[in-house]
């Protein structure tokens, strides 16, 4: 597992909470310390030191809001993410108005938070460790270090194009957001962002996946499924983990993205795909092609604007 760079902390006193976050956060390879009190939390080496906040805002006796204004009061500066069980508005406004990078209501979808604290991290990695002069809202990359210009420039370049873009980078680098900026300043920001999560799909259903599949097309088909590709028309499709797409698969991959069309599972009918790629992976594509696990074509396909998810200071 990845446990490289600073974790995320969460400071919750329902012990389930905590257990269960934790067990989130290390299923995505993301170091993870937990505190049940505000005070406890205090009381680490360097609070300083921390990639991201989870933080309950009803905490007995020292808030989650008194823990925010103290931190901020000493002048540490982390992405703070708020939990609440009351979906407290006024509370709230409140927290973001003060910092907050996020203010989540209980319960909440995972993948929520996960994306708040990839933005909390990115902030971590690309305006410098620790940070003081920076400020990240949710949904934009704001930041002021060089590593943070290079990457700007780099998606002001690529965004107005239909180049396909390579994201690499160790997970919790922020490539879902790099992405989510591409497409917002492009000119399909007003067509859907669809995301496919390759390593996540069973090996047999990634062509019904991609593509769509007609009713009868296989068992279990008992109806029409309209794929990524189509529900992502007009507009882009993040392959996240691509380095996972199945060997078979590739090639029909790469004659969707070379002639823009493609055909659903048990369809001879030919559909159109008129989609921008955007690709992410964690592995060492150029590796999967030396060792005859990836389709050479297929990456100097994807590769046509490569972005690092990890750049340099």
């Amino acid at each position: 597992m990845n446990m490289i760079g600073p974790p995320v902390c969460i400071v919750d006193d329902d012990l389930s909470v905590r257990e269960s976050l934790e067990d989130l956060l290390r299923a995505e390879e993301i170091r993870v310390e937990t505190y049940c009190s505000a005070k406890e939390f205090l009381a680490r080496d360097r609070p300083e030191a921390v990639g991201c906040l989870v933080l309950d805002v009803d905490l007995p006796g020292f808030s989650g809001l008194d823990l925010q204004r103290e931190l901020s009061r000493t002048d540490v500066h982390i992405p703070i993410i708020f939990l609440t069980g009351h979906g407290d508005i006024p509370m709230s406004v409140r927290a973001i108005k003060a910092g907050a990078l996020e203010f989540l209501t209980k319960p909440f979808d995972p993948e929520d938070l996960l994306e708040a604290i990839q933005q909390g991290m990115l902030a971590r990695e690309y305006t410098g460790f620790p940070g003081g002069n920076t400020l990240l809202h949710a949904g934009e990359i704001v930041g002021v270090s060089s590593a943070y210009r290079a990457l700007r420039k780099r998606i002001e370049m690529v965004a107005p194009t239909d180049s396909t873009v390579l994201i690499q980078g160790e997970t919790g680098t922020g490539k879902e957001l790099v992405a989510h900026e591409i497409h917002k300043t492009s000119r399909r920001k007003d067509q859907p962002l669809v995301r496919v999560n390759c390593a996540s799909i069973p090996k047999e259903l990634f062509e019904s996946e991609f593509f769509g599949h007609v009713r009868g097309a296989f068992t279990g088909a008992i109806k029409d499924r309209v794929g990524r590709f189509e529900s992502a028309d007009g507009g882009t499709l993040f392959l996240d983990e691509v380095g996972e797409i199945p060997m078979e698969l590739q090639s029909k991959l790469l004659r969707a993205l070379q002639e823009k069309h493609y055909e659903r599972v048990g369809d001879e009918r030919t559909k159109r795909a008129d989609v921008r790629i955007i690709a992410a992976t964690n592995r060492q594509l150029q590796q999967l092609v030396k060792e005859g696990r990836f389709r050479e074509d297929l990456y100097y396909r994807l590769n046509g604007f490569p972005i690092a998810g990890r750049p340099s200071s």
